[in-house]
């Protein structure tokens, strides 16, 4: 048996309304390291957005690679593989990756070429081995995939394909060819018949986001990836890039771990977690989910998407009977504030209100009594750091045009943020 334990979307380095995440995310690397001994895993997957920016502070770096050394040092034997996702920078991740492979940490931040028409698919793929040093099965490691990466695999003449094939978008496409080639390099690898585990940094069809925090990436929501990108032949696929902690449709083997701590105030509710995956021969694999504890809570008041009267809010508040907390264990706070007309000292009532309340104020949304706008209209009192590139856009269009931007030019200034993230 090999135990593997996958997780993703770390992003160290996040700053959540310009309140530094990075205790708690030491508090989550403290526990699994713990989890990781206490369990005897075999193997760690981290399918990608280790970091939250493709240029991450010295302290984001200095965290993930103390965290590695400690790892490596506590369980020499244990197989570590990190995988480049859409927020970081590909060779950013990979100039250290000769260094770590002979700690045996395998990083695949990108795909790189073996020539000028082929892709080094070998780095893609990594032996798992059990504590005894047996192969027990074969990783293919795919990293998130940029258009770039699909310019020489995609057809562009539809006369050459299949007739089944020529309603198929050519990215999507693309991503089914990388995909098909990565398996079959891996089936070669699998002499004894080992087991097959896939990663991927992807948005899936049907996959549940979380609005603040995550974007449909491969050019918008056009470009979610189909469950048929990955073979039945396939034991387990790791998936990261959405921070609700899912499966995708009926298939148990194929997984979002989830994001270890909430990124933004949409995820309050979510629950945090690690998978575990026990895998068997045959394919057979048992996967157990591990509740991450959460060591700083983020409170939205009220909770959900519902509004209410500051007096009511206030009161709520105080109901929660949070005790005496230490600063940095103060729970982050949004109030959600119905008015019937501007407020301009708002901010300084609310301050009072909570004045001897052990919470860090982070944000103030309003709205007014009854309009019938959109929640996006509504929110009257925000910074410009507070929201996403496309929020921006969909904002400007709005305002120059009179009405909502198309769905196309959403997708097309999607696919422009994320080329520019992942330039150098």
């Amino acid at each position: 048996m090999l135990r593997l334990f996958h997780t993703a979307d770390w992003h160290l380095g996040h700053h959540l309304h310009g309140v530094s995440r990075q205790q708690e995310h030491q508090q989550f690397l403290d526990w699994l390291l713990q989890e990781l001994h206490d369990k005897q895993a075999d193997a760690l997957i981290v399918a990608g957005d280790i970091f939250d920016s493709a240029n991450p502070s010295s302290a984001a770096q200095s965290q993930l690679y103390a965290f590695l050394v400690k790892a490596k040092t506590r369980q020499p034997q244990l197989d570590i593989i990190l995988i480049g996702g859409n927020h970081d920078s590909a060779t950013r991740l990979d100039a250290p990756s000769s260094i770590l492979k002979a700690l045996g940490i395998t990083v695949v931040g990108g795909l790189t070429q073996a020539d000028q028409s082929t892709i080094d698919w070998e780095r893609l793929l990594i032996p798992l081995t059990n504590a005894q040093g047996e192969i027990k099965a074969w990783c293919g490691a795919m990293p998130f995939l940029r258009n770039a990466d699909l310019s020489v695999n995609v057809v562009t003449d539809l006369e050459s394909l299949q007739p089944e094939q020529q309603n198929t978008d050519p990215l999507i496409s693309g991503v089914k060819t990388l995909y098909a080639e990565l398996v079959a390099q891996l089936q070669q690898k699998a002499v004894n018949s080992e087991n097959l585990i896939l990663t991927g940094h992807c948005y899936m069809v049907n996959g549940a986001i979380s609005e603040l925090s995550e974007r449909k990436i491969l050019g918008g929501n056009q470009h979610a990836l189909p469950v048929d990108c990955f073979p039945a032949n396939i034991a387990y696929v790791a998936l990261g890039h959405l921070h609700l902690a899912q499966k995708v449709g009926p298939n148990e083997h194929i997984r979002y771990s989830g994001s270890p701590i909430p990124l933004s105030f949409d995820e309050t509710d979510y629950l945090h977690q690690l998978v575990q995956v026990d895998v068997k021969s045959g394919q057979s694999v048992q996967i157990s989910k591990i509740k991450i504890p959460r060591s700083v809570q983020l409170l939205r008041i009220p909770n959900g998407k519902d509004f209410a009267v500051l007096p009511e809010v206030i009161a709520q508040l105080e109901a929660l009977n949070l005790g005496i907390l230490p600063g940095e264990q103060r729970p982050l706070l949004e109030l959600r504030i119905r008015l019937e007309k501007p407020e301009p000292g708002l901010r300084q009532q609310v301050e009072e209100a909570i004045t001897n309340l052990p919470v860090r104020l982070l944000k103030i949304s309003t709205a007014y009594a009854g309009s019938e706008k959109s929640l996006a209209e509504l929110i009257i009192e925000e910074r410009l750091e507070e929201l996403q590139p496309l929020d921006v856009f969909q904002r400007c269009y709005q305002n120059k045009y009179d009405k909502e931007a198309p769905e196309l030019m959403n997708a097309l200034f999607n696919e422009l943020v994320e080329s520019l993230q992942g330039a150098d």
